[in-house]
């Protein structure tokens, strides 16, 4: 008698292979490693303040303006939806992109940002089996670092394989760029990979990189459409039991 395989459990069967025996683990980092986003909008409005501007966003408009992938297209997007003023310059947006930057590692130094739950027990198991670590973002160089300083040390680095950020491809989320680089330097498939996202953004980049994607829900994309995702859980202290099932 054939028994037959529901699509949950095929899926979280295919999470398991790759969590088991895949050869690389390729990350996102706001509101994957870390729920940065809430002080990604603080340091955008201190931003506008310290350049004396009268912008501020709140949460209902950050949330609209993160289906904008990068810092300075939000700026952009934000400005051009106002109308009635000036339009910035690209000279405009990227100086205040810069100021902003230096808000966010203030705003770190000074919070903190813990990794999210069952992030740091994820790296050390893929380390321990000889599993690849990557990173593929959207954000910055500046970004990442100063978030994964603070969380793993200075030599954060030496534990990832490559670090893909949003401003050394042509295109951003949900452009698949960053993901088709980190495989090139990996020099490894999509299908060998499994790709940790957050959002809808996240999921279509990684997806047209024929990488299949473990989705952690965040802060300001609780909602989004996951129905491609292999798996969606709530944080990653629930992969321990995906192991053992």
């Amino acid at each position: 008698m054939t028994v037959a395989v529901s699509p949950a459990s095929a899926r979280i069967e295919q999470l398991r292979s790759l969590l088991l025996r895949g050869r690389a683990l390729i990350f996102d980092v706001d509101g994957t490693l870390a729920e940065t986003e809430e002080l990604h909008r603080q340091a955008f409005n201190e931003a506008f303040a310290r350049a004396g501007m009268d912008w501020h966003w709140g949460r209902t408009v950050y949330k609209d303006l993160l289906r904008v992938a990068g810092g300075k297209e939000r700026i952009r997007a934000f400005d051009q939806g106002r109308k009635s003023a000036r339009p910035l310059l690209d000279g405009d947006i990227a100086d205040l992109h810069r100021i902003k930057t230096g808000c966010f590692a203030d705003l770190l130094a000074k919070q903190g940002c813990p990794l999210r739950p069952g992030v740091h027990a994820l790296i050390s198991v893929a380390m321990a089996r000889g599993q690849r670590l990557a990173i593929a973002t959207t954000t910055s160089r500046e970004n990442i670092d100063a978030l994964l300083s603070a969380a793993l040390g200075r030599n954060w680095s030496d534990i990832f394989d490559d670090v893909v950020a949003g401003d050394e491809v042509p295109r951003k989320k949900p452009a698949p760029d960053v993901y088709l680089e980190a495989l090139s330097r990996l020099r490894l498939s999509g299908s060998d990979c499994l790709a940790i996202e957050d959002s809808a953004n996240g999921l279509i980049a990684a997806l047209h990189a024929e990488i299949p994607v473990l989705i952690t829900r965040s802060l300001y994309f609780q909602d989004d459409d996951f129905t491609e995702a292999l798996l969606v859980l709530d944080d990653l202290t629930e992969l321990p039991e995906i192991y053992s099932a």
